[in-house]
């Protein structure tokens, strides 16, 4: 490797907070991605922007340099193309969910996804429980579905943003993940190289979520929205609770059933019917829906079954079959996790159910997990049925030490915590000038 003594300016100045100009940070990440910089000094790098914070300019140069590392893909379309992420959650089917329907709705869905981490589902894991189905698209591949389907769900190709693949594990392995700044550097530039005209955000909150508090969780909502607005990007960004799991079903392969029961209209969890209308309103406003058209247009693609529709195709268009699709189901190995006594559900732990039904899906298959009975806030008797556990690769009792029983009800909280929208910013901004 060179020494670079421009490099170790940088480094220092950002040691002792100062801001990086964008050519800098384009330096480093051509070098870094092209294998002249080794992964020391970016590992310090990181940790300084961790412990010093990033400045809004700062994270855009980072997020430029690192859309410039690859391909950005490009639809050809006069529609605007759409994408969704959520940083993470337990029981979150939404995306499985919101991709058919918003794209049954006329706005066409480019969704690149990734895989479980830690306590928290992957979409892809759940997309590929479901026999034959493949995530791992070409970019052309990638593509052609959207235009002629409306929608697609693929894996981050190394040739989309190849500086984010090397420089997330270096983070990983140097206990910088939780900087905002890269944090949101990471998510805008995967989106604008998957060729995204706008984007919507799902930015959980509390016990369950990276993210363990409502303000900092607003935070970062707050700066995905302005990155992507400074791209010339439509966004939202929503700020959820993670607090207890958001559906019932907790585990790739039963959640990807809960995703097909809910378009069929089998059955509809109400916390998850939320969390999908929420979502899907936004991700339907920044493509362009007329805001009074918003709640009909997406009610009448889930009742008319045209969601369900899309969503079988999507299977189809990526190995799939609908006869798959429909055969699908849980483990038949059923155990129940009981009550020890009498109360109200109080707390629900959502990373150790996250983590339990990890362990069944790793022992059992992908359909495997855990599916809650009793939410928070359930009044139950010694005996009651707090959750079913499919499969037998966890002790069923492990379970019901993740529910917490009290004499009282907790007061509700609001799963959607707050929204951040770029035209709120803009207009706050404007106020402020």
């Amino acid at each position: 490797m060179h020494d670079h003594p421009w490099l170790r300016l940088a480094l220092a100045a950002k040691r002792d907070g100062a801001a990086l100009d964008a050519g800098v940070w384009r330096r480093i990440i051509e070098g870094y991605v092209a294998g002249e910089i080794d992964d020391a000094p970016v590992a310090a790098l990181a940790m300084a922007c961790t412990i010093r914070g990033m400045a809004d300019a700062e994270i855009a140069a980072l997020t430029d340099a690192m859309v410039r590392s690859g391909d950005v893909l490009s639809f050809g379309s006069t529609r605007t193309i759409v994408d969704k992420h959520s940083s993470g959650g337990v029981g979150d089917t939404v995306s499985l969910i919101v991709v058919p329907l918003v794209a049954a709705c006329g706005v066409p869905v480019a969704k690149l996804s990734g895989r479980a981490l830690g306590h928290t589902g992957g979409t892809l894991d759940k997309l590929e429980a479901i026999p034959g189905v493949r995530t791992d698209l070409d970019n052309d591949a990638f593509v052609a579905q959207v235009n002629r389907i409306g929608c697609a769900v693929a894996a981050q190709s190394r040739r989309l943003v190849p500086a984010d693949l090397k420089l997330y594990s270096l983070r990983d392995r140097t206990g910088t993940v939780p900087s905002i700044g890269l944090i949101a550097a990471s998510i805008v530039s995967k989106k604008i190289a998957g060729g995204a005209d706008a984007m919507v955000f799902d930015v959980k909150a509390g016990s369950g979520a990276f993210m363990r508090t409502v303000e900092k969780a607003t935070e970062l909502a707050q700066t995905l929205v302005r990155l992507a607005a400074s791209f010339g990007r439509r966004a939202s960004a929503l700020v959820s609770d993670m607090e207890e799991p958001l559906g019932a079903a907790v585990g790739s392969g039963i959640e990807a059933v809960e995703a097909r029961d809910f378009l069929r209209g089998d059955e509809r969890d109400p916390r998850l019917a939320e969390a999908i209308f929420a979502v899907a309103h936004e991700m339907l406003r920044v493509g362009g829906v007329a805001a009074a058209e918003i709640e009909p247009r997406a009610l009448d693609a889930l009742q008319s079954g045209a969601a369900y529709e899309r969503f079988a195709l999507l299977v189809e268009a990526q190995g799939g079959s609908r006869a798959a699709l429909d055969g699908i189901a849980a483990h038949p190995h059923r155990a129940t996790a009981a009550a020890t006594g009498d109360g109200v559900v109080t707390r629900i732990d959502a990373a150790a159910i996250g983590e339990l039904a990890r362990e069944l899906t790793t022992a059992d298959g992908p359909f495997a997990g855990i599916r809650i009975i009793a939410r928070v806030g359930t009044p139950v008797r010694t005996g009651d049925v707090l959750a079913e556990c499919a499969g037998s690769a966890v002790d069923p009792a492990a379970v019901a030490r993740a529910f917490t029983l009290g004499a009282h009800a907790p007061p509700a909280r609001k799963l959607v915590e707050a929204i951040v929208r770029d035209a709120d910013l803009a207009a706050s901004s404007n106020a402020r000038s």
